[in-house]
């Protein structure tokens, strides 16, 4: 293989893990995983959504304000200096305080040399029973103050990177954006479980829902996609409900959805993918969706209702 064919391959690698109520402990068990992932040959980690918590958004409790950080701080530090030590790519997210009544749920990049490529800010926030994140977490900027779209793609030195978060990965538009913007690959750090009230059937449709909605991002777009999830039950502190059964099931596909790699739905592991990026461009070749978009016909979708 020449020097050209190796230098379009990328190892990666999307860490599923349990988390804790201690902050330190969650992140001494991200670390392990991500050494892990870097001696076996990645070159990109990326880790789940909020991975340094317990999943706060069961509930409504003004006193969880006090996880947030501001970036940089502890977490993005630790986050940045592993990355460096390693000289790994590493995606991370933060409950990130802005200001003052101003919180996100942020996905930070760093570089191998440890400086910060970029972050993203979730845009889409739910408000569903057990994930009461609109309490919690601002909605990202649609347009940051040097006048890029929100929606706009990470430049690193292993290629530009579609990052965006969780409940993010049902919206197509948002794919879309980051394709059109020149994204190479589509990150969806995730923390996605059942009710675990819900009957076997339901609980399948629910999972296979959310694989198939975000290989059909791959799909629609040509690109890879990787989507980390957590595992673990982890209890509602309020007690009204029997909490959140995360189903892992973290994946990582190929430009035509294709599955590279999958995980289970309760064990803490490393999915490794040696991903080759001349495939996005060939698979454009003979299935030119980017081309034959009728961008003259759809000014309607910036309605909310077409009523």
């Amino acid at each position: 293989m020449n020097s050209r064919q190796d230098s379009q391959l990328l190892n990666l690698a999307a860490i599923q893990q349990a988390c804790s109520a201690d902050k330190a402990s969650s992140l001494a068990t991200t670390e392990k995983l991500v050494r892990e992932a870097v001696a076996n040959g990645a070159n990109l980690v990326v880790l789940q959504e909020l991975h340094a918590t317990l999943y706060f958004c069961q509930t409504e409790d003004t006193d969880v304000f006090e996880l947030a950080e501001p970036i940089p701080g502890p977490t993005s530090e630790r986050l940045s200096s592993l990355a460096k030590e390693l000289g790994v790519v590493l995606v991370g997210s933060i409950f990130e305080r802005r200001m003052n009544g101003v919180y996100h749920n942020t996905a930070v990049v760093f570089e191998s040399d440890g400086s910060m490529a970029g972050m993203y800010r979730k845009m889409h926030i739910p408000d569903d029973p057990g994930f009461y994140e609109k309490f919690y977490f601002t909605p990202g900027d649609a347009e940051f103050n040097d006048g890029r779209s929100g929606f706009t793609p990470i430049e690193t030195s292993v290629g530009k990177l579609g990052v965006l978060v969780c409940w993010d990965q049902w919206y197509p538009e948002a794919a879309r954006l980051m394709a059109l913007a020149g994204a190479e690959i589509l990150i969806y750090p995730t923390a996605i479980g059942w009710d675990v009230t819900d009957d076997p059937d339901e609980q399948a449709r629910q999972l296979e829902a959310w694989v198939t909605v975000q290989r059909g991002h791959a799909v629609a777009n040509n690109l890879p996609v990787v989507a980390p999830n957590r595992v673990g039950t982890e209890p509602d502190p309020s007690g009204q409900s029997d909490g959140i059964r995360f189903w892992g099931n973290s994946f990582v596909c190929g430009p035509q959805g294709e599955f590279l790699a999958r995980a289970d739905e309760s064990s803490e592991c490393i999915l490794s993918v040696t991903i080759d990026r001349t495939r996005s461009e060939s698979v454009r070749r003979i299935w030119p969706y980017l081309r034959d978009r009728r961008i003259d016909a759809y000014s309607d979708i910036l309605k909310r209702v077409r009523d």
